[in-house]
């Protein structure tokens, strides 16, 4: 599928996308990065189909398509179990398949659990289950690590390749560096509302945390984007310093 010249904001608010123009064909497994609020989720819901570009053009979308947004909307009046049966067969899905992935992604005792009673991870688990019944030619995943526990996140890149393996694509939001080991990986890079490839098969990166003192993050940040490394994420740090 392709994105051509796509623009995207939210009603007269500055540009989220910028003239974004990029394909992902079969058997492609891509990673969008770039800070927080760069646009990444925006820029996966314009390929899922959810979100229609301002200007631009989305073809070749592939028909069954599995997305896991970054926060699962738990908050409905179902038990998971109700809302999967209920999804499947109005998407045309076998229901026979929800008992198979909810044992893939340990989620099998939270099956008749109400949606709202569940934390985030398993929350989490629910949307994968629901991505996968439909057997995707096209997988979304933004944010997938985020939440789960050790055991269903070592599952994320297993789902990856047997997607791949069935001549389907993957297009996953990562900002943690869960996705370097992936093969075949391709980068793309937001930042400013503009796509960059990131060029070359061996371009590898890592994901660096470092401790600054709150007086210095400014700095610190400015230092480290004139060097031309990406800041992915800053978090506050409140526990107790002896």
């Amino acid at each position: 599928m392709r994105l051509d010249d796509v623009w995207v904001r939210y009603g007269h608010g500055p540009w989220v996308l910028r003239g974004v123009t990029a394909g992902i064909d079969a058997g492609d497994v891509v990673a969008v990065v770039g800070r927080n609020g760069a646009g990444k989720s925006t820029l996966l819901q314009v390929v899922a189909g959810l979100l229609r570009p301002n200007k631009g053009t989305v073809t070749e979308r592939p028909a069954r398509i599995g997305y896991v947004p970054e926060r699962f909307p738990a908050d409905q009046a179902f038990t998971a179990r109700n809302y999967l049966v209920s999804l499947a067969r109005v998407r045309g899905d076998d229901p026979g398949r929800i008992a198979e992935w909810a044992e893939r992604v340990y989620f099998t005792g939270l099956l008749d659990r109400p949606l709202r009673e569940l934390s985030k991870g398993s929350a989490q688990k629910v949307g994968l289950i629901q991505a996968m019944l439909t057997r995707p030619d096209l997988l979304i995943l933004d944010e997938p690590w985020e939440g789960l526990d050790a055991q269903t996140r070592e599952q994320v890149p297993v789902i990856v390749e047997e997607v791949l393996a069935a001549g389907g694509r993957v297009l996953i939001s990562d900002h943690q560096g869960q996705t370097t080991d992936l093969p075949g990986l391709r980068r793309w890079d937001l930042s400013a509302g503009e796509l960059r490839e990131a060029a070359g098969a061996d371009d590898r990166w890592v994901v660096v945390e470092v401790a600054v003192e709150a007086s210095a993050v400014d700095q610190a940040v400015d230092t480290f984007e004139a060097a031309g490394h990406e800041v992915l994420k800053i978090r506050g740090r409140r526990e107790h310093q002896p």
